[in-house]
This record gives C-alpha cells, structure tokens and sequence, in this order.
C-alpha cells in the first residue's frame, strides 16, 4: 500500500504527515514518540485505513517537520496546540487519538483540555503526568528507571546519541526491550535517516529538556519531586483505552496505578511479553485491542 505524503501549516508550524484512507471517513490519528517518527504506525496505517482515514504524523522537532530552535517551543501546551489545530486542518471535528511515549503525553493533556476534539483515546505505554510525577517522587524502581531523562535533558546528548552512525540511539530499542531489537535492519536504516535529518535529533531530545517530568538528580535537582500537580487539571473524561507492555525497562507498571483517579472511564489491557516497543513487537494484539475498542 502506498501512503500519501501531505504538509500542513498549523500552530505557527509546518507538520508533515501520512495519510492512508479516504477523508470521508472518520479520523483515527496516531502520534508517535521518541525517537521515533510517523513510520513508527505503518502497520496501523495499513490495517485501519480500510474503515478510517488513518493518519499518522510527525511531531514538531522530528523527522520531516518543523524544528523550532528554543526548547520552549517544546512545552506541552505547544504540543497539544499542534494536535488540537491539526484534526480541523484535516477536516474533521475530532478523532479517535492512538499516541505512544511522548506522543501520549500530548494526547493525555489534548483529551483533558479539549475533550471535544477527541471520541476516544487509545495510549500505549505512556503515563499520564498525574502518576508519573508521583511515580518519579516517591517509586525508588521507577526513579532509578528514569535516570536516562538526565542524560537525554545534558547539552552533550546530541553528541552522544549520533557517534558511530547512531549507535547509542539504536540501542534503546534493546534497552527498553529484552536485548533484541524491535525494529528489522530495514527499519534501522529509515530511523537513521529521520535522525539525520538537519535538527531532528536535538528537536527530540528538546521535548526532555522541556518538560518538568524528570527525576531527581545527583546534583540535587529535585525534578518531578518539585511539583504539586492539581489532578482536576488532568482529568480525562473521554473514554480511555491503554495498552501495556508490561517488560518495559523504562515505564514500569507502577505508573498505571491510581490511574482510574484521573482517567475514570479507562480499560487496561496489559502485554506480559510486550515491552516498551509493543507497537513493533505484536502489532496484530495492538490493532485487534484498538479495533475493539474503537468500535465499542
């Protein structure tokens, strides 16, 4: 199947996306996070363009779209004004939202600031900030997982992340998984050219430099500890379904408690051999779970 490629202007931004799909018929949108790009959903793509216009995008700093140089231009309300702009620039009132990592953390926001934009929202392995910040204040399992945040928030993670062709950025595909990777070397060769793009990888890495979401740190920056998040800000009321990996290295199951909290109408449904890169790993189990539920 041949995707097509579109640019629209939005936000102050040009996005770059794929679509799949007549625009006739509802819109299921998918956002990717890092350090992926639209790429990451060609089997959704595939699979929902026959009942859906299917769409999947890449975020503002990535691959094929606009790289604002201030990391400011990379706080949530900026990524969720980017999304909230560009289902109208699709031609739709709202959508179906399936995001990922840092995909989702614009899509939980999106969905509490703007439930009429969104039917349903489907996040895979992406917390919401409610439980991640208490996660990352008082979980010593998940602070110790999120010690790569640091390195990825240091002026020297470009340098580091793109030595010998991307070698260190390859391996969080094994790192968040169980030593193997998820992508095929194919694959490792078209998320090597998205990271080559001029400004790709520092726009990625901008979107941990941001945010106020990051543990503690040696030196004594207390991170996520320093917040009081007001969890009425962060309710979801549209309904929710999240997908799990659960053998993710980096966002461990802990970040799924209380969530019923925050996000009252959800369903869980857990991956035990899935792990961050579930996406990639068993995407009939992920589309199965979606189609279900998208047609509840």
């Amino acid at each position: 199947m041949e995707f097509e490629h579109h640019y629209t202007d939005v936000n102050g931004i040009r996005l770059h996306y794929v679509s799949s799909g007549s625009p006739t018929q509802p819109l299921m949108l998918f956002v990717h996070g890092f350090p992926e790009f639209w790429y990451a959903w060609h089997d959704q793509l595939r699979e929902f363009s026959r009942d859906y216009h299917a769409v999947a995008l890449d975020m503002r700093g990535f691959n094929l779209s606009d790289k604002p140089a201030d990391v400011k231009a990379y706080r949530a309300k900026h990524l969720v004004e980017d999304l909230r702009q560009l289902i109208p620039a699709l031609g739709h009132q709202k959508c179906i939202l399936v995001a990922h990592d840092w995909g989702g953390a614009a899509a939980w926001n999106l969905a509490a600031e703007h439930p009429e934009v969104v039917g349903k929202l489907v996040i895979i392995n992406s917390p919401h900030p409610v439980t991640f910040a208490r996660a990352l204040r008082d979980h010593p399992g998940q602070i110790a997982a999120s010690q790569y945040m640091l390195l990825f928030r240091e002026a020297k993670a470009e340098r580091v992340m793109s030595a010998n062709n991307f070698e260190r950025l390859s391996t969080i595909f094994k790192q968040m998984g169980d030593g193997d990777s998820a992508l095929t070397e194919d694959e490792q060769a078209l998320y090597r050219a998205a990271w080559a793009q001029p400004g790709a990888l520092t726009g990625g890495l901008n979107y941990y430099r941001a945010s106020p979401l990051y543990p503690p740190s040696p030196a004594g920056d207390p991170g996520a500890a320093a917040l009081n998040l007001d969890p009425t800000q962060f309710t979801v009321r549209v309904p929710t379904l999240i997908l799990w990996g659960e053998r993710d290295q980096a966002l461990l199951p802990v970040l799924l408690d209380g969530i019923e909290e925050v996000v009252p109408d959800v369903r869980i449904q857990r991956i035990p051999d899935g792990s961050h890169w579930v996406v990639h790993e068993y995407p009939e189990v992920v589309n199965r779970a979606i189609r279900q539920f998208a047609g509840a």
